[in-house]
């Protein structure tokens, strides 16, 4: 039962926000979508935590590093996590 609850609030939220606003995420995937999808595979508590983890690293006070063998680029969240850069949004690689 949550879980349908927080999908409709993320649907809700879709609905009313302004279309023409750019995404501000610092992730390639909105916080929205990852925890909607997050509460559809894995209930409720599972879209919880996903949540309460994007609430905490999606902002600033991350780092973005170019790994000189590789060539590619990495973030470290403030919490410490690295991504990759295919998850990472394409405005920060610009």
């Amino acid at each position: 039962m949550m879980k349908y609850i927080l999908l409709g609030l993320i649907k809700m939220y879709w609905s009313l926000k302004p279309k023409n606003k750019l995404p501000k995420c610092i992730f390639r995937k909105s916080c929205s979508h990852f925890v909607y999808e997050v509460t559809k595979s894995k209930g409720f508590f599972g879209g919880l935590k996903a949540l309460v983890y994007r609430f905490k690293n999606c902002r600033y006070g991350f780092e973005l590093l170019k790994k000189p063998i590789t060539d590619n680029v990495i973030m470290i969240l403030p919490n410490g996590d690295e991504i990759s850069e295919d998850k990472i949004a394409k405005w920060l690689l610009k």
